[in-house]
């Protein structure tokens, strides 16, 4: 499977490290909006194009990886790109998702293309055990707790705040919810109580911090429903204790089983993850496998994770899969 990738920061090098722990996948060539003799790749050999010349690529290429921002890339890139490659983006807006959807389907099916949108952990596999749960205790309720760890969509957001030359947030689940959904309590829980989001920015010289800071406050489908709290701090602050890039959480569903509801359950999945980015890729590359498959027996238009059969994630075959993995 022959590989581009559009982009190259955090998410570009996690799906270029990916490609390289999965024998049947092949980096073909990278696109960015820099200069391409800036930019270094860890793979030998493979070419760094600019973005104005992808067109060229559309025959060489089965999937392109789409890695830019949720915030304003990936709405108008994804079905820009659509028109001429099979595409996975990892569009993580949980509210716009279904306008994403749309606009990516009309032009897959429009041009014979399959897309794959909001692939990753959340949207991606949480989704996934969300859907599981509620389809196994339908007398239930969900919840999900992110963190603690760093969001990249989120930091991509606060860093196109007028003012803000670099900025990082994390996200927090507030423990007292967390132990109470965990013990079986069925807690009723606001949006508010169940995360804290705290930001570290580093501004530019003369910005205004009392700006910068109701901006982000404010900022819907991110952080004007939480508890947000913004720290000011130097680039060399920054360099220091804010370079990596952690995350994680957990998904419940919690319900009743019985002739009288009388037996009680709590499914719990929970990630812990050294580098969002590379873990995030690699969720990216088994569903550009999949995709690619499906592609090849004929099938167009957008898909999420919903739509995707466990099997068409393995590079094993189904008797491969039956024998070592039910």
């Amino acid at each position: 499977m022959k590989i581009g990738i559009l982009g190259y920061g955090n998410l570009g090098r996690g799906v270029e490290c990916a490609i390289m722990q999965n024998a049947d996948c092949e980096l073909k060539a990278v696109f960015t909006r820099r200069d391409p003799a800036s930019v270094k790749l860890i793979t030998a050999g493979v070419p760094v194009v600019n973005v104005s010349e992808i067109e060229k690529y559309k025959d060489d290429i089965d999937v392109l990886v789409i890695c830019g921002g949720s915030a304003t890339d990936l709405p108008e890139m994804t079905p820009e790109y659509t028109k001429y490659f099979n595409v996975i983006d990892s569009f993580d807006t949980h509210a716009r998702i279904p306008e994403h959807f749309a606009n990516v389907d009309k032009i897959a099916k429009e041009t014979g293309h399959i897309a794959l949108i909001s692939a990753g952990w959340d949207p991606g596999m949480f989704s996934l055990l969300r859907l599981y749960g509620n389809c196994i205790l339908p007398e239930g309720q969900d919840y999900t707790f992110w963190g603690k760890g760093v969001s990249q969509g989120h930091s991509d957001a606060i860093r196109r705040v007028e003012g803000v030359k670099n900025g990082k947030q994390y996200t927090i689940p507030v423990a007292e919810a967390l132990e109470a959904v965990r013990a079986g309590k069925n807690p009723e829980l606001t949006t508010r109580q169940k995360h804290i989001r705290e930001c570290f920015v580093v501004p530019k010289e003369g910005a205004d911090l009392a700006k910068i800071e109701e901006d982000i406050k404010t900022m819907p489908n991110y952080f004007s429903d939480y508890d947000t709290t913004v720290h000011f701090i130097s680039e060399e602050e920054f360099e220091r204790d804010h370079k990596e890039i952690p995350h994680g959480g957990f998904v419940f569903r919690s319900g009743v089983t019985g002739a009288n509801k009388e037996h009680s359950h709590v499914i719990e999945y929970s990630l812990k993850l050294d580098s969002n980015p590379e873990f995030t890729a690699s969720v990216i590359i088994a569903y550009a496998r999949a995709i690619n498959r499906l592609h090849s027996e004929g099938v167009n238009g957008c898909k999420t994770v919903f739509d995707i059969a466990p099997a068409y994630l393995s590079p094993l075959s189904g008797e491969e899969l039956r024998a070592h993995m039910l």
